[in-house]
């Protein structure tokens, strides 16, 4: 028979996935992947995962699973998967920064959390990353208020401002702000050029390349969905970056089985360039230009981890970041990146302990809304007994 599972489908800032009740959940871990597979429509060799409810990109192709939390200081705990399109695997390392706006909203609507009005404080434990993030939950008559004025670029409506707090967000994976030990490494593209690149660990893991050691200007768009050449020299820096941070054991294996983390952005210092929705970005509306990879593709928006990870980078001295943000004096905790549908912003507290830099906290806005409520159907081929 078909296997009925109650799941919300939500928007998290710029991304889209269901959320389900933990306790909903098989206790098997590899049945839960291929329930979460099958819900998805994955793997699709067409990639439009047509036969579920993905959308044939990686922003939409994202799940949370929540359950109350039994450690004290946390209120929900968090796990968040990333569905592969064209093959059979979810990826539960790293976290989704975006979809993690909608999780303090589920917690309040769910009943999870005592509602508090105006603003409700849900302290989640990202279960991905071991780190707390704090979401401030706009709230009215004991749900969550999704209405208001705030608006960020890659979603045409506004809605109420959610405000996320990443606290001490280094080390999400690797369990070091600077897995390699460096502020820079070098590794070598396809041709046997050397480039100089940063790897850092906050809210997910980087590497981060100046776009005009690639010969590129930072504000393209169309070259980096286009340009097999780029992706691909993209992707050899990201592999041997997944090797160096300790992430993947091989080149071979961060091919094979490390699509997800870590992501590769290029970074660019501030220029005027046209957004995808044909608004023009000012060069000083902005610190950095940016333009971020997800699972091989160009992301259209910009990863909340990523916007995390790129304000921390762009405030520690030496990294490839640093080199081309134009912080604010007045301001220098706020991070403005221009990406290809608009502009996110990013405020990093960084610190000097012991010798060392300390990441005390990142925060951005984002909105959410709860955009479906009911069961999502698991096919009869799935079962306890059976895999795909």
């Amino acid at each position: 028979m078909v296997r009925r599972i109650p799941a919300v489908l939500m928007r998290g800032g710029t991304s889209r996935g269901l959320f389900f009740h933990d306790r909903d959940l098989p206790r098997e871990a590899k049945l839960v992947e291929q329930m979460v597979l099958a819900a998805y429509g994955s793997p699709d060799p067409f990639g439009r995962q047509t036969d579920g409810v993905g959308g044939g990109t990686s922003l939409t192709s994202k799940v949370a699973i929540i359950r109350p939390a039994d450690e004290e200081g946390f209120d929900v705990v968090y796990r968040f998967g990333q569905v592969a399109i064209d093959r059979p695997e979810v990826d539960f390392r790293g976290n989704c920064g975006n979809l993690s706006a909608a999780v303090g909203p589920f917690a309040v609507d769910e009943g999870l959390v005592p509602a508090v009005e105006p603003v409700t404080r849900v302290r989640i434990h990202q279960e991905n990353t071991n780190t707390l993030i704090v979401s401030e939950v706009p709230v009215r008559d004991g749900r969550f208020l999704e209405t208001g004025d705030y608006r960020i670029d890659g979603i045409p409506f506004p809605g109420s401002r959610i405000r996320l707090h990443f606290v001490r967000p280094e080390g999400a994976v690797t369990a070091a702000l600077f897995p390699t030990g460096a502020r820079k490494d070098r590794f070598t593209l396809p041709g046997g050029k050397t480039i100089a690149a940063t790897c850092l660990d906050a809210a997910n893991p980087f590497v981060f390349v100046r776009a005009d050691a690639l010969g590129l200007r930072g504000v393209e768009i169309e070259a980096f969905e286009s340009s097999a050449e780029l992706r691909e020299e993209l992707e050899a820096v990201r592999r041997q970056a997944a090797v160096a941070m300790g992430i993947a054991p091989s080149v071979a294996e961060a091919a094979r089985r490390n699509q997800a983390v870590p992501k590769i952005a290029v970074v660019a210092a501030p220029a005027a360039y046209r957004a995808v929705n044909g608004r023009e970005v000012a060069a000083e509306e902005i610190t950095l230009v940016a333009r971020m990879m997800s699972m091989g593709a160009l992301h259209r928006a910009y990863a909340v981890s990523g916007a995390i990870a790129t304000a921390g980078a762009a405030r520690i001295p030496g990294t490839v970041v640093s080199e081309v943000a134009r912080l604010a004096v007045e301001e220098p905790a706020r991070v403005v990146i221009g990406h290809p549908s608009g502009r996110i912003e990013a405020e990093a507290e960084i610190a000097e302990k012991d010798g060392g830099i300390v990441y005390e906290e990142g925060i951005v806005g984002r909105t959410a809304r709860r955009l479906m409520e009911g069961f999502v159907l698991i096919p009869e081929r799935i079962s306890e007994g059976d895999r795909l």
